[in-house]
Formats: C-alpha cells, sequence, structure tokens
C-alpha cells in the first residue's frame, strides 16, 4: 500500500465518511477556508492513482468510492509505525505514550484488562 501525503490523508478521512461521493461533496465537509476546488480535485485524483479510490463517471462529473477499507489502511499505518518508530514492541509504543504523559494509568489499566479479556 502506497504511503499518503497528510493532505491525502485528510481527504481520504472525508471520503471514508461520506462515500460514496463527488468532489463537492468533499468540499462540503471543510469547515471554515477552505481549500480551492482543484487542488481537492488533484488529490483525489493522486488518491486514484495510488488505487486507494475509485471512479465512476456521470456525465461530467465522477463519483469516488473507496477501494482500501478505512480499518486497513489503520492496521497497515500502526503496523509501519510500530516496525519502523517502536522496532515492532507494543511494549515500547505504550511507555512512549506514557513517558509523554499522553496516557493516564487509568487507560493503561483498561488496556490491561482488554488484554486479559482476549486471552479467555
Amino acid at each position: 500500500m502506497e504511503k499518503l501525503t497528510h493532505q491525502e490523508e485528510d481527504v481520504m478521512l472525508r471520503v471514508w465518511k461520506i462515500t460514496p461521493c463527488y468532489i463537492k461533496d468533499i468540499m462540503a465537509t471543510y469547515e471554515g477556508e477552505k481549500p480551492p476546488y482543484t487542488t481537492v480535485a488533484s488529490v483525489v485524483k493522486n488518491l486514484q492513482r495510488k488505487k486507494y479510490v475509485k471512479a465512476k463517471q456521470y456525465g461530467n462529473t465522477y463519483q469516488y468510492t473507496p477501494l482500501i477499507d478505512q480499518s486497513e489502511y489503520k492496521y497497515d499505518l500502526m503496523d509501519h509505525v510500530m516496525k519502523n518508530y517502536f522496532n515492532n514492541s507494543f511494549k515500547g509504543l505504550v511507555s512512549y505514550f506514557a513517558k509523554e504523559q499522553k496516557i493516564s494509568p487509568k487507560e493503561l489499566e483498561d488496556i490491561a484488562k482488554m488484554i486479559d479479556k482476549g486471552k479467555e
């Protein structure tokens, strides 16, 4: 699976939420200042080239639907992070968030309970 840029990932998250969709539908999901229509259209074309979305033509416009499930992308992304930043160690990942105070002791306790429950 080809890696997405930040801009591509942002658009892809919007596509997953509103699929199937047109560029105008994606544009409608932006709050505040919107990127130019042509920028979003270019990003969607890149997503199509990378085989993240497929297009179906209706007259002069295209309807886009995901070719990759969001959970599949999430798994691949986390797998990449684990391998490249935490030496394939879940302990390293969790301890990183604990050291950075991004996870509370209560959340760590909940994770431990989920792991124990999964072993049953």
